[in-house]
């Protein structure tokens, strides 16, 4: 069997489903878990709907509620030729009911926790799956039964073993060729049957662990752009596709900021040795991208990624030099506060490193100043050149920070990751930086 999994721009409309519709169909023979993404900005939707209602502003989520209740209506009835079947009419009315409800508890108590914010979310998802699953004539399965997670509710971690055990109860049974089954990606389930959601993107990450799951020959995640490049082709124009990737590089793309896929989604496919492949909806014959832990590409440099804003912060003390335990107590300054720290270099008796922008930099600079001095830069930019054969190919490094000719590279990492060469610039520089190490890894390319 193989698991398909389509984003939200993939089912955003009548027209979209039709051809996921047809994709799914080509595909039956191979036993299809199709994976869905609420459509199109459902989830923006849904989360404005219930900031509303947390203000005391019920009029505009309910407002927000028929917004969302017409457009999948009418999705329904254009799938249906203009009349909403009788028996998929009952489950719209009752979702949409259930969202009500909780929208007028988060109003009348003016109180959104995180719990209330997945049940919430998780109707994007169990909408258009069932609308899709009519449509197509297939199985529907609660993904709430099989993805059993943990109570972090927003961020839930899935427990494999427990999806393993699950999936082979209520999926495997229901696989059988000719036939697909239809289930909701992003959102799971504790053990007390509690909802949760994995986190904005965690669709993806659906996806992989059911594949994992059940032994899938196959993962494909179907989105809006033919395969991974080598650059967003909205600062480069001119990025190449890339047939093939290792998942080492995969994840630090994605890591990087790589939009294709969510980082997540690569580690339980590396453990079950599946292949991922990433595709283009609209283009199902155009170019994609084959991930898989057997891929050896064997390049100096396959990808350029970048994100940002970042903050770099320069740590100094004399205390540094030829003392014992001062990076212990700087990174526990990190550990308590719960920040989590990107990148970092060291010199006799300074380190600098790089954070999210939105760290709250007040407590922690606080924290630190007690024993170092410390330098704030913000605005910056991380730009991450990977690839398998980065550090052995001699010279390599040298030509990409001479492309960037004027543009001053306040930090370097390397070292510590053999595929990735990692560069801080100020974020008003990245499109330039970018374009101009492209040309170095087409030039290799060529």
């Amino acid at each position: 069997m193989i698991v398909l999994k389509f984003g939200g721009s993939s089912v955003a409309d009548a027209a979209c489903m039709r051809q996921v519709a047809n994709l799914v169909r080509a595909a039956l023979p191979e036993a299809p878990l199709v994976v869905l993404s609420a459509m199109g900005k459902t989830t923006n939707g849904l989360f404005g709907a219930a900031k509303a209602a947390e203000s005391g502003d019920l009029a505009t989520a309910m407002e927000q509620h028929r917004t969302l209740l017409t457009a999948h209506r009418k999705t329904a009835a254009e799938l249906f030729g203009g009349v909403v079947p009788a028996a998929l009419g009952g489950v719209l009315t009752e979702l949409f009911s259930e969202l009500e409800l909780l929208l007028r508890g988060v109003a009348m108590l003016r109180e959104l926790s995180p719990r209330s914010m997945d049940a919430i979310a998780s109707l994007g998802e169990r909408l258009s799956t069932r609308i899709f699953a009519a449509h197509i004539e297939g199985t529907w399965v609660d993904a709430r039964t099989v993805m059993r997670t943990d109570r972090v509710f927003g961020e839930a971690a899935p427990q494999p073993e427990a999806v393993r055990t699950l999936a082979k109860a209520f999926l495997q049974p229901q696989l059988t060729a000719g036939h697909a089954v239809v289930t909701q990606g992003y959102i799971g389930a504790t053990e007390d049957g509690l909802t949760t959601t994995l986190g904005r993107g965690g669709s993806d990450y659906s996806a992989a662990l059911f594949g994992a799951a059940l032994g899938a020959q196959e993962v494909q995640i179907w989105t809006d752009v033919e395969g991974v490049l080598t650059c967003d082709p909205r600062i480069v124009p001119e990025a190449l596709p890339i047939s093939d990737l290792s998942f080492s590089e995969a994840a630090e793309l994605a890591a990087f900021g790589a939009k294709v896929l969510h980082p997540a989604t690569i580690q339980p496919a590396v453990e079950a040795g599946i292949p991922v492949t990433v595709r283009h909806t609209q283009k199902p014959q155009g170019r994609f991208t084959t991930i898989s832990a057997e891929v050896r590409t064997g390049r100096p440099i396959t990808a350029l990624a970048s994100r940002g804003p970042v903050t770099v912060l320069t740590v100094s003390s004399t205390r540094m030099l030829a003392q014992s335990g001062f990076l212990a107590r700087l990174f526990e300054v990190f550990g308590r506060r719960g920040v989590s720290v990107d990148l970092v270099a060291t010199a006799e008796v300074s380190v600098s490193l790089t954070v999210e922008a939105e760290v709250p930099l007040k407590p922690l600079l606080q924290d630190l100043e007690a024993f170092a001095t410390v330098q704030v830069h913000e605005g910056r930019s991380i730009i991450a050149a990977v690839g398998e054969r980065l550090k052995s190919t001699p010279g390599i490094g040298a030509r990409l920070l001479t492309s960037l000719g004027d543009i001053n590279v306040e930090m370097i990492s390397m070292g510590a990751n053999e595929i990735n060469l990692s560069l801080v610039v100020q974020q008003e520089h990245t499109s330039e930086a970018l374009r101009r190490l492209h040309r170095v890894l087409a030039g290799d390319r060529s």
